[in-house]
């Protein structure tokens, strides 16, 4: 397949060019970094920054919410969100 953007050089506002699916653990981080995360099925994600001690909760999370963090890690313990996934 032809990619007609090629010279345009991959940014934090480029459209995700790996995304993929987040199963979240307490102990493995994540393979890639992401741009962000998309929360296909609402609840609570909870997860570490890139440049965090500690992690965090995001409450109430609606079905089809975005959530613009780099994380490294997405936690099992206090996620209850479905669906999630990475853009990279």
């Amino acid at each position: 397949m032809k990619d007609l953007f090629t010279w345009i050089k991959d940014t934090l506002w480029a459209p995700s060019r790996r995304p993929y699916a987040v199963d979240p653990s307490d102990t493995v981080a994540l393979p890639y970094l992401p741009k962000g995360i998309y929360v296909g099925g609402g609840g609570d994600v909870t997860l570490r920054g890139m440049d965090s001690d500690g992690d965090v909760t995001y409450r109430n999370l609606a079905d089809g919410s975005y959530i613009a963090v780099r994380a490294r890690y997405v936690r099992k313990t206090g996620t209850t969100a479905t669906f999630l996934i990475a853009e990279a």
